[in-house]
């Protein structure tokens, strides 16, 4: 355990210092997956099934991971670590459309350059599409992704019921310049890499 942590450690390391050299704004399927990767956690949209709330927009905060840090790329789909007693995987139950923000912010690049996380300089990703629990052959793809990023997750009460899902992406927004938004197909989203 002591060796992931070291090997979690130096691949953080590889990657922001890799953060510095993010991708041109007319490449905004690579910048995409770029923030994706660079990225340890975002901000994910439900429409809620909860009482005085069902059918409102209710966003959260989730841990997630397209694959181990540093700079081999990771494989663009976001992978998450749920458990049915947590209030946004019972709206999915109901409905598993979402959508998941992810941004620069939380990386050193916008604080170095002193953009606000408002900002279109500190790009963040919009994804639409649907949670989905990934099948056995993804199961051990999903768990290295997440617990090489998220040590701590293994040890997490078993009694919860952990599962691994993904994020089945149908459309991307990216914004990371000024002028609007830029829309990414899936299809051009996989063919690049970060």
């Amino acid at each position: 355990m002591a060796r992931l942590l070291l090997l979690c450690a130096a691949s953080r390391l590889v990657l922001l210092a890799a953060v510095a050299a993010i991708p041109p704004p007319e490449e905004a399927a690579r910048m995409a997956r770029y923030v994706l990767h660079s990225c340890d956690w975002g901000a994910l949209a439900t429409l809620s099934a909860q009482e005085g709330l069902r059918g409102r927009p209710f966003a959260n905060i989730f841990s997630l991971s397209d694959g181990p840090p540093g700079p081999c790329g990771g494989s663009g789909v976001p992978y998450l670590y749920l458990t049915d007693m947590e209030i946004s995987v019972q709206d999915l139950e109901v409905n598993s459309n979402a959508s998941l923000t992810v941004s620069l912010a939380q990386t050193p690049y916008c604080r170095k350059h002193r953009y606000d996380p408002q900002n279109p300089l500190c790009a963040h990703i919009i994804f639409v599409g649907s949670i989905v629990k990934v099948n056995d052959s993804e199961a051990d793809l999903a768990k290295k992704a997440l617990f090489t990023r998220h040590p701590e997750m293994e040890s997490w009460p078993k009694d919860h019921n952990w599962f691994f899902a993904k994020f089945n992406i149908t459309n991307i927004w990216v914004l990371d310049y000024f002028g609007g938004l830029k829309i990414v197909t899936p299809e051009e989203y996989y063919s690049v890499k970060p």
